[in-house]
């Protein structure tokens, strides 16, 4: 309980960092020894000392310390391991906690040889034994021999130097080289012990093959009259060495031999299959006989009987001349863990075996081979499973991603390109939700508001939408720390589609459309055929184009290069004008609009009373083929002075042309027609006549009388007024420039609307006038040059495009309509010679 939690296994002190007080939390570990001092415990001092370091599937620690391990203090048949555990929440380990654990363990009495095969090292003990002949011996004189052999006496725990036999040479280190090399020896009362990592750089890779006996397992013959080994062996660690320790004026020299498996496991027909020969050549030297003792095997260092492991569905083989262990791959006792491969999300299976040989030979009588083995299947790549679900009453798009095994972890979330921590991510209208399972593993659901940006709502035809969702969740597994990405592209159909309406009307001259906006075309884009109708585009044809968000309007006159005209009555015309909204990325066509109407045909012409006529022929739908530039009137040379693709409009005077007329006692009828011939072709497909009619004589009676009215009278006043003029975007006066749209671009020639209002005093008595207007190059209005758009009240006559008044008439914005006044100016540039002053 608590931080920490001890248990005894053997030979073996294993010490458990809880996950509940150490997760999230930068460690130190340290071994105390019986002074007091504490040794941080890196991976090389662990190898060298005896610990090994693992992690559970509940992401604790685990220590591990072998019962000879540096530090360790032994006490009859009891060893004590006393740890120290730092923990911080920052890197630099300020502000650490300090936590204290010391165990003691009981081990059983000592093999004459015993062989530890861990993960991190390599461990033989062996005892140390004096023959008799020696103890019986009494040295009278000093150690003089230490005069020889001065670095024997140098050394400490008696042991003096190791040899590691090697194929090419035999190399002495003594012990405090071995230290710095890596090595662990150490010497008690009874036993000589050498420890070994597996990196270190005696160690070799030696392939054991597997006996092939036709005689008693319980006896071996020599190594010259061993029938066959198999072609592919079991790879093995391998360490030959001698250890010399010093008795009195003898040095002694035991065999320190060490072997251990790396290779034995093979992964077939989801089955792992462990096999560890029982004769090991570099640990069989000089032995001519062999027996088997005991053979025990478990998980997690706890011995398993037979019936434990064949509810586990384990399987123990204890061979002729192999020991064989199968394990189910997912079976009891082990775990799954999460793995990374090339970005790819997968699982390996996990399981902590071990087993431990005993035999009996004629050179060590009793030896005991100890193997911890943490076996791990190779990667198996795992698919994510998402799930989606819709709620369209709370607004929320629920996803839910996993599951997940317990050491992988959520940690950002990329949405439309930024990285995003999952504490921020409800400011991006994400809320996130773990949910655990009873086998421990979880799911993580994403809340996603139909209002967030990364929510992209889509089209689909008819009446429904498409709701996606694109976002990459990044995870990470402890302690590995591997990432890896899960894309989550969800997507939801639903049938609530609101497709844009419209209603159409005509006045006089304009056709009218006013399309009202759904929850589907916020991005589509008005076209007439093929040309997008922007603002600027419908400026330029005299079009009225106003978008406020939630309607679309636009008005064009009767007269227009994009109206229809299909049919032609001397009562009426049919006017239709056409518009399509596309998607704005794929234009694709999403939704047609017209609206029709009839028009007069008076429309058409003017008959001036001056003689002048303005007559405007149109082209009907189905004469695509007509080229109205083409167009002429009786007398051919007379051609239409203003032509569009649809229209030709011709100016000319009564007495001209090929006009002919009629009298009669109250009219003169004036008569023509215009004309479409194909080259080489005297009789017209397009004929068009019109007639103006004017009053031979007319005479209006217009009574009055003279009446004598009093001058008027002038009270001259003083006061404050406060006056405003403003630019407005349309005619209609409706919508002004704003100061944040300031400067304004137009092109020459292009109307600008004015308006100039009295704000106050607001006194229904009074009326404004306008009296001059005028235009600068620059922001001062005395500046020079300058131009005259108003010279006393009027229009300025020296103006090739002369200021129009328009009239103001009262509504819900103008309470006084004698307050304002209304003018409008093309747009015009300053030149000095030929030079603009400003573009």
């Amino acid at each position: 309980t608590g931080p920490m939690s001890s248990e005894c296994l053997g030979d073996f002190l294993r010490i458990t960092l809880s996950a509940e007080y150490f997760e999230d939390k930068y460690l130190s570990l340290f071994v105390v020894d019986q002074s007091g001092t504490a040794w941080e415990l890196d991976e090389a001092m662990a190898a060298q000392c005896g610990y090994t370091v693992t992690y559970t599937t509940c992401r604790s620690i685990q220590l591990r310390a072998s019962a000879l391990s540096c530090f360790s203090h032994l006490e009859k048949d009891v060893f004590t391991v006393t740890v120290q555990i730092k923990a911080s929440h920052t890197p630099d380990m300020s502000n650490a906690t300090t936590h204290l654990k010391s165990a003691s363990c009981h081990y059983g009495p000592w093999s004459p040889r015993e062989i530890k095969c861990e993960n991190n090292y390599m461990e033989v003990s062996v005892r140390r034994e004096v023959p008799q002949t020696i103890k019986d011996f009494a040295q009278d004189e000093p150690e003089d021999w230490t005069f020889v052999f001065p670095e024997a006496k140098a050394e400490e725990a008696s042991i003096w130097q190791i040899v590691f036999h090697q194929p090419e040479e035999k190399r002495a280190l003594l012990v405090s080289n071995a230290w710095s090399a890596g090595y662990g020896l150490n010497a008690s009362d009874s036993r000589v012990l050498l420890r070994v990592p597996y990196t270190a750089a005696q160690v070799q890779l030696v392939k054991v093959g597997v006996l092939l006996l036709a005689q008693q397992p319980a006896r071996l013959c020599r190594s010259n009259q061993i029938p066959s080994l198999q072609d592919q062996g079991i790879t093995f660690s391998v360490l030959r060495s001698s250890t010399f320790y010093k008795y009195q004026w003898v040095i002694l020299m035991v065999d320190t031999a060490v072997a251990c498996p790396v290779d034995d496991v093979d992964y077939t027909n989801k089955t792992i299959t462990w096999t560890v020969p029982k004769y090991i050549p570099p640990l069989s030297a000089g032995m001519t006989t062999f027996k088997d003792v005991l053979v025990e095997a478990g998980v997690d260092l706890h011995k398993l009987p037979a019936k434990e492991m064949a509810s586990r569905k384990y399987v123990l083989l204890n061979e002729l001349t192999t020991i064989t262990m199968k394990i189910p791959i997912g079976a009891e006792g082990g775990y799954y863990k999460t793995s990374v491969s090339s970005g790819q999300l997968g699982v390996k299976y996990t399981i902590n075996l071990f087993l431990e040989h005993q035999w009996k030979d004629n050179k060590w009588g009793l030896t005991k081979h100890t193997i911890i083995k943490e076996i791990e299947t190779p990667f198996e790549q795992a698919e994510v499973v998402i799930t989606k679900n819709l709620n369209l009453s709370a607004g929320l798009m629920n996803v839910t991603v996993g599951t997940f095994l317990t050491d992988a972890e959520l940690v950002n979330l990329t949405i439309e390109g930024v990285i995003v921590a999952v504490p921020e991510a409800f400011q991006h209208g994400y809320l996130i939700h773990r949910t655990r399972y009873a086998n421990g593993s979880k799911a993580f659901v994403l809340q996603v508001s139909l209002d967030a940006p990364s929510i992209k709502k889509e089209y689909m035809g008819e009446d429904m939408r498409a709701y996606t969702l694109n976002v990459t969740l990044t995870f990470i597994t402890y302690p590995s720390s591997e990432t890896f990405v899960v894309p989550v592209v969800a997507l939801s159909a639903v049938k609530d589609a609101v497709l844009p309406s419209a209603t159409g009307f005509c006045d006089g001259r304009n056709l009218h459309l006013i399309i009202t906006r759904g929850n589907v075309d916020q991005n589509w884009l008005p076209f007439i055929s093929d040309w997008h109708l922007t603002q600027e585009a419908a400026q330029k044809n005299n079009y009225i184009l106003r978008d406020n968000g939630t309607h679309l309007a636009i008005s064009v006159p009767f007269l227009s290069p994009h109206v229809s005209y299909e049919g032609f009555h001397t009562s009426a015309i049919k006017a239709s004008f056409y518009l399509t909204l596309k998607d704005d990325i794929t234009l694709a066509q999403r939704r047609d609009f017209s609206v029709s109407c009839l028009f007069s045909p008076s429309e058409l012409i003017q008959c001036l009373p001056n003689g002048t006529v303005i007559i405007t022929a149109i082209k009907l739908v189905g004469g695509e083929d007509l080229d109205t530039a083409l167009l002429v009137l009786r007398d051919r040379q007379c051609k239409p002075s203003l032509v569009t693709e649809r229209t030709a409009t011709f100016k000319f005077n009564v007495n001209t042309c090929g006009t002919s007329r009629k009298f009669n006692s109250t009219t003169v009828t004036y008569e023509n027609e215009v004309l479409y011939f194909r080259p080489g072709d005297d009789i017209p497909i397009y004929q068009l006549k019109f007639l103006c009619l004017y009053a031979v004589e007319q005479t209006a009676h217009v009574p009055y009388e003279s009446k004598k009215t009093p001058p008027p009278s002038i009270q001259p006043g003083s006061g404050c007024l406060a006056l405003s003029l403003k630019l407005f975007k349309e005619k209609s006066y409706s919508e002004p420039y704003q100061e944040s749209e300031y400067p304004v671009v137009k092109y020459l020639r292009e109307a600008l609307y004015f308006e100039v209002e009295l704000l106050q005093p607001k006194d229904a008595r009074l009326d404004l006038n306008l009296d001059d207007c005028w235009a600068t190059n620059s922001q001062s209005q005395d500046s020079l040059p300058q131009w005259h758009i108003l010279r006393h009240g009027c229009e300025n006559n020296k103006d090739s495009y002369r200021t129009v008044f328009h009239k103001v008439n009262y509504s819900l914005r103008v309470k006084f309509p004698q307050h304002l006044k209304r003018f409008e100016v093309r747009m015009f540039t300053f030149v000095q010679g030929t030079s603009l002053l400003q573009e």
